[in-house]
């Protein structure tokens, strides 16, 4: 995949980090292997290595930017022809306010155990994300740094 210029953060030898191009959810990260495999004991050693490196600078980085209550890391790739590559979504206050106005996703609290309602899960969250800031076409403002602040200043941390 190609990624667009004012998205790129940073690129290695075995790695890119970028900002998701379709999030509009400042920090919204990821780090995406430049070879064509999609799993991790296929990937050669040095690109483990460096794979790990970048991880703990990217949480870092994260956590000191937009401190986060929660820094998701997921992996995909596993779709023939796409890379191994990692979602990194900070999860703020905010955004987490944001979930519980939103009459829509109390829906999903019908699909699994009871759970009081000022909790919920990674993947509600996740999904709340994806569909939002992701995939609208006016997705909500974000109350923060903007997205291209954070981009130019995981530049700086991540260089």
């Amino acid at each position: 995949m190609q990624i667009p210029a004012n998205m790129l953060i940073k690129q290695t030898a075995y790695w890119n980090i970028n900002h998701r191009i379709n999030s509009a959810l400042p920090g919204y990260i990821m780090l995406s292997s430049r070879l064509d495999e999609g799993q991790l004991h296929l990937l050669p050693q040095k690109a483990l290595t460096e794979m790990t490196y970048l991880m703990s600078k990217i949480d870092y980085a994260l956590n000191e930017l937009l401190t986060p209550n929660h820094l998701y890391i997921s992996r995909y790739g596993h779709n023939k022809n796409l890379a191994i590559h990692f979602h990194f979504i900070p999860i703020t206050q905010w955004l987490i306010n944001l979930f519980w106005q939103d009459q829509r996703y109390r829906q999903l609290q019908s699909f699994g155990a009871e759970n009081p309602e000022t909790i919920t899960d990674g993947a509600e969250l996740t999904f709340f994300i994806w569909r939002e800031f992701c995939e609208r076409p006016d997705p909500p403002i974000y109350q923060g740094p903007s997205r291209e602040m954070i981009i130019e200043k995981l530049k700086v941390m991540l260089a």
